[in-house]
């Protein structure tokens, strides 16, 4: 079985709170029952510093106001979807807000893009890959599950 995990976090790459714990250990305790789990994440600065840049999976001309892309990459156990949109994600501070607490004011913008690319995934953007399930976490996938039901998706739970 293969499953699609779409989350802002996960440990031990971004993390600021038990979300992160959830969605790095997931994979794993779910690879012991035969599941793979390929977890998609934003290109955070400390995520894109964890691979080295290859060749995307998947590339947009313009996703919510600039370019972006996809790349598949393997971090320690986990496997990663990571979405390398530097216009939303390439930024100082936290995952949410900047160094001095404030909101980003684009969040809104921002995590609409991870769900929009979660429901293209899961309808079959990338070549050779087809989840039979997708687990969005949080309130910052939660949209995936909409672009699945009116996008390419249908069909996958």
């Amino acid at each position: 079985m293969q499953v699609l995990s779409v989350t802002p976090e996960i440990f031990p790459l971004i993390k600021t709170g038990g979300l992160a714990d959830v969605t790095g250990a997931l994979p794993i305790a779910l690879a012991g029952k035969g599941v793979a789990m390929r977890t998609l994440v934003p290109g955070y600065p400390v995520v894109m510093a964890a691979f080295a840049k290859k060749k995307p999976v998947y590339q947009y001309p313009l996703l919510q106001g600039g370019k972006a892309s996809i790349h598949a990459v393997k971090i320690g156990d986990l496997d990663l979807f990571v979405l390398d949109a530097p216009h939303l994600f390439d930024r100082q501070g936290g995952p949410y807000g900047t160094a001095s607490g404030a909101d980003w004011p684009d969040n809104w913008r921002r995590f609409a893009a991870l769900s929009q690319v979660g429901g293209d995934i899961a309808g079959g953007a990338i070549s050779g890959y087809q989840p039979d399930i997708v687990h969005a976490h949080d309130w910052q996938s939660a949209m995936t599950l909409a672009y699945m039901r009116y996008g390419k998706a249908v069909g996958v739970p």
